[in-house]
């Protein structure tokens, strides 16, 4: 989306927290400013206390921010960063657009939606509907479009089946567990993104010149681009693996706010892109017996690409960005008159 709306004209900074943006943002070639922000717990009465607090600050140091850069309009990502950024820019009556990536509204777009000036759902929701919302899709990096050279970068050969594994900056455990155990003298090639959190003791179980693990995945979409199947939880990542008209074995995350991703699960498994498997019922005898099927039936593995391709929306980023440059120019016309 920035790449978008800085093709535009418009000068784009990013305000976030002290995670993977402020390593990620500045090596895309945008300015960051940081506010100091946290989770709210559902759980824990101190530490949602805690958040309360901060997220309190921030409204005040999001202001701040607001008032130096005087931005024709702010767009909102739902989180813990944009509660905080959504609030003081309707403070100031700065136009507010917002964007949901999952099935779900989040905490933060639930409470700063009815003062939005759009909202862009990634999927239709119910009761969301009206000239306030309009379903964009999930604005994701487009796919990587040399298979040839995606498949050679990981050293993949001619007629070699890959099955791409991933859940996440942090990884997901259950599907960690399951795969390492499953795919340990598979036939196929396993490419799998395990996360910084797991990896070091994943490592140490892993022997066999087919398996790759790596913590991550330097651009991703060619990872996406090689592969033939995908074993992924569903987040809004499913619109990466949408975008790259990939097959999926899709294992929610169970604690998912209102088990978005068992609905987003569900949204490609109903079109025929995906296969569901509860994260309670993941063991590797399940995981490779799903995997080997797919991969030992091409004609299926086919329909669910075919199917998986209608479901991208490659216009989603442009469709998000032209909703901020309508709302901003709005604010120019009104300011110039």
């Amino acid at each position: 989306m920035a790449e978008r709306l800085r093709a535009a004209g418009a000068d784009v900074v990013f305000v976030g927290g002290e995670r993977a943006e402020a390593e990620l943002v500045p090596a895309a070639g945008y300015e960051l400013r940081t506010i100091r922000v946290e989770g709210l717990s559902r759980t824990n009465p101190l530490r949602a206390a805690r958040a309360a607090l901060r997220a309190s600050a921030a409204v005040g140091v999001a202001r701040a921010i607001l008032r130096e850069l005087r931005p024709a309009a702010v767009l909102g990502g739902g989180g813990d960063v944009a509660g905080p950024v959504g609030l003081a820019a309707l403070a100031r009556r700065v136009p507010l657009v917002l964007t949901e990536a999952d099935s779900h509204l989040g905490m933060a777009n639930r409470l700063l939606a009815p003062r939005a000036r759009r909202v862009c759902l990634a999927f239709p929701i119910d009761g969301r509907d009206g000239p306030r919302y309009r379903v964009t899709g999930r604005p994701v990096a487009p796919p990587a479009s040399d298979v040839d050279a995606a498949r050679a970068r990981f050293d993949l050969r001619d007629g070699d089946q890959c099955v791409l594994v991933f859940g996440g900056s942090l990884g997901a455990r259950t599907i960690n567990e399951a795969a390492v155990e499953a795919f340990a003298a598979a036939p196929f090639r396993v490419l799998h993104a395990a996360g910084t959190r797991d990896y070091d003791a994943l490592a140490a179980r892993v022997d066999g010149t087919h398996y790759d693990l790596r913590p991550y995945i330097d651009d991703f979409g060619e990872a996406l681009a090689a592969c033939d199947l995908c074993v992924a939880r569903a987040g809004g990542s499913i619109f990466e693996i949408a975008g790259a008209g990939k097959p999926a074995i899709l294992v929610p995350y169970p604690h998912a706010s209102a088990d978005h991703q068992t609905a987003n699960a569900r949204w490609m498994q109903q079109a025929g892109a995906a296969v569901v498997v509860p994260d309670g019922e993941l063991t590797a005898a399940r995981l490779g017996s799903v995997v080997g099927a797919l991969l030992g039936d091409p004609s299926r593995l086919g329909a669910m690409a075919r199917a998986s391709a209608a479901l991208a929306r490659p216009d989603a980023a442009q469709a998000v960005a032209d909703e901020v440059l309508a709302a901003a120019g709005a604010v120019s016309a009104s300011r110039s008159r």
